[in-house]
C-alpha cells in the first residue's frame, strides 16, 4: 500500500528562513527518484536546486512560482509504493541541513490526503489557532512576515493564513495591505479625495515614488551591511603603492605560457602572506563570551558584481594555494557568479575579504566589513601617475590600497603593519618571495 510522505522546504543553512520558488522541475503525477531535484529556489544567497529525499509519485505541490516559502513549509507530497519504500529505506545520499540519510522518522509515515497546490486569499477557512481574537499563538514562522506586518500596523491575529495549517505567509500580509489600501481609496473617493497608490499603502510615501522590496540578494546585502555598521567599530587606513613591478612580474609569468595568472590571484597571495604575519586580522569577535576568536585557516572572500547584485564567493583554504591555483579558482567562482549557479556553501564562511573596486574605475573607497570578519582589503584602479622612483620623477603605475578593520581585534599599529606589508609586496614582489 502506498504511503504519502510530505517533503518540506529544508534548512538551506546560514540562518536562512525562507526561499522563493523560481521554477518547478516536476509536475503532479510525475515519478521522481530519490535525490532528484524537484524545485529550483532562490534564497538570499544563491539559486539552489532542492532534491527530494523520497522516491515515488508526486501527488501535490505547494506554492506557485514566485511564491516565498518559509523553511519547514511543505513543498510537495510523494506517494511511496512498496518498492519505492524499500529504496528509500537505504537513505538519501544528498544530505540537506535538517535531513538525515536514513529512512524518514515514524512521524513522517502517516498518510495525509493530497492538498491543493495553493489556497486563494480570503477563502473563509477558520483560523488554525482557534481564532485570531484570542490569546493563542499566531501561526507565523518567518520573522520577515512579522516585521512587514508590524511596520504597516497590521494585526496578524485578524488574518487567515493561506499556508499549510493556516500558516500566514508574506503573500497574505501583502494581500491584506492591498485590500486595506483599496478600502481607503474607496472611502476617499466618496469624499472626492484622490485615491492612494495601491502598490505603496504607507501614507508617508511621496507622490510618484516607487517602493522596491528589499528581497533576495539585495535584502541580504542590506541586512548584512546594516549589521556590520551596527556591531563593528571599524576604522580605515590607506596608502598609495607603486604597482609597476607587480605588473611586470605578472607579464613575465604569463609570457611563460598557460595557465594565465590574474592580478587578483597575485593580490590574494599577498593577502594570505600578510595574514600569516598579522593573524589578528584573520579573526572574529564573540561578544557574548567577550573573546577574540583567531582562525587558523584563511577562507578568502572576493567581491563580485552580478546582474542579481553584489555577491562574495569564497576561496576555501586560500593560504594553501599558489597563484596558479588561486587564478583557476577565481575564474571558476566568477563564472558561477555570472551564471547564478553559486551554492550557499560557496558564498559563506569567509574569514577575510578582498575587494577590487578598481574594476569600476575608482581610485579609493572605505569598504564596509563583511560581518563577522575582522577586516577587508580594498584595491583601487591602477593608473599611470607621476612618482618619485629611485630619486627621480617618473611615470609609474600607481594603486591605492585601503584596509578597513575591526578596532576591537587590533589597534592601528597592527593594521598599519599589515597594509604596509601588502604595499611593500606590491612595490617589490621579491619581498613576498623572501618570506615564503
Amino acid at each position: 500500500m502506498a504511503q504519502v510522505l510530505e517533503f518540506k522546504l529544508p534548512d538551506l543553512g546560514e540562518g536562512l528562513t525562507e526561499a522563493e520558488i523560481v521554477r518547478w522541475l516536476v509536475q503532479v503525477g510525475d515519478v521522481v527518484a530519490i535525490d532528484q531535484p524537484v524545485v529550483e529556489v532562490e534564497t538570499a544567497k544563491a539559486m539552489v536546486e532542492v532534491p527530494c529525499p523520497y522516491g515515488g509519485v508526486v501527488t501535490a505541490r505547494y506554492g506557485d512560482e514566485g511564491t516565498e516559502m518559509p523553511v519547514g513549509a511543505p513543498l510537495l507530497t510523494v506517494a511511496v509504493g512498496s518498492s519505492a519504500s524499500a529504496a528509500d529505506s537505504e537513505g538519501s545520499g544528498n544530505v540537506l541541513v535538517g535531513y538525515g540519510t536514513g529512512a524518514p522518522p515514524a512521524r513522517r509515515r502517516r498518510v495525509r490526503p493530497p492538498q491543493p497546490a495553493t489556497t486563494p486569499h480570503g477563502n473563509g477557512n477558520a483560523p488554525a489557532d482557534g481564532g485570531r481574537d484570542g490569546e493563542g499563538p499566531v501561526p507565523v514562522i518567518s520573522p520577515l512576515v512579522r516585521r512587514l506586518a508590524r511596520e504597516n500596523g497590521l494585526e496578524l491575529r485578524r488574518l487567515t493564513g493561506s499556508g499549510p495549517d493556516g500558516l500566514i505567509l508574506r503573500t497574505d500580509v501583502e494581500q491584506a495591505l492591498r485590500t486595506a489600501a483599496a478600502q481607503e481609496a474607496t472611502a476617499q473617493d466618496a469624499t472626492l479625495l484622490p485615491p492612494p497608490t495601491l502598490s505603496a499603502p504607507k501614507p508617508d510615501t511621496p507622490s510618484g515614488a516607487t517602493r522596491i522590496p528589499l528581497r533576495g540578494i539585495r535584502g541580504a546585502v542590506a541586512d548584512k551591511l546594516s549589521r556590520s555598521r551596527r556591531d563593528i567599530p571599524d576604522a580605515t587606513c590607506w596608502v598609495d603603492a607603486d604597482a609597476t613591478e607587480l605588473l611586470r612580474v605578472r607579464t613575465a609569468m604569463n609570457a611563460a605560457g598557460d595557465p594565465k595568472i590574474s592580478l587578483l590571484a597575485l593580490l590574494a597571495r599577498i593577502c594570505t602572506a600578510a595574514l600569516f604575519r598579522f593573524p589578528e586580522l584573520n579573526s572574529t569577535v564573540d561578544m557574548e563570551a567577550r573573546e577574540i576568536v583567531r582562525l587558523d585557516r584563511v577562507h578568502l572572500g572576493f567581491a563580485a558584481q552580478t546582474e542579481r547584485g553584489l555577491v562574495v564567493p569564497v576561496v576555501r583554504d586560500a593560504h594553501t594555494r599558489d597563484v596558479e591555483a588561486l587564478s583557476a579558482e577565481f575564474a571558476r567562482l566568477t563564472e558561477a557568479a555570472r551564471t547564478a549557479t553559486l551554492t550557499p556553501g560557496q558564498l559563506t564562511g569567509s574569514t577575510f575579504t578582498l575587494n577590487n573596486y578598481g574594476v569600476f574605475g575608482v581610485d579609493g573607497s572605505t569598504p564596509i566589513i563583511n560581518h563577522p570578519e575582522a577586516a577587508m582589503l580594498g584595491v583601487g584602479r591602477i593608473v599611470p601617475k607621476p612618482w618619485v622612483h629611485e630619486g627621480e620623477l617618473a611615470v609609474r603605475q600607481v594603486v591605492q590600497l585601503s584596509l578597513t578593520f575591526d578596532h576591537r581585534v587590533c589597534d592601528g599599529g597592527t593594521a598599519g603593519g599589515f597594509l604596509r606589508y601588502v604595499a611593500d609586496c606590491v612595490e617589490q614582489p621579491a619581498v613576498l618571495l623572501r618570506n615564503l
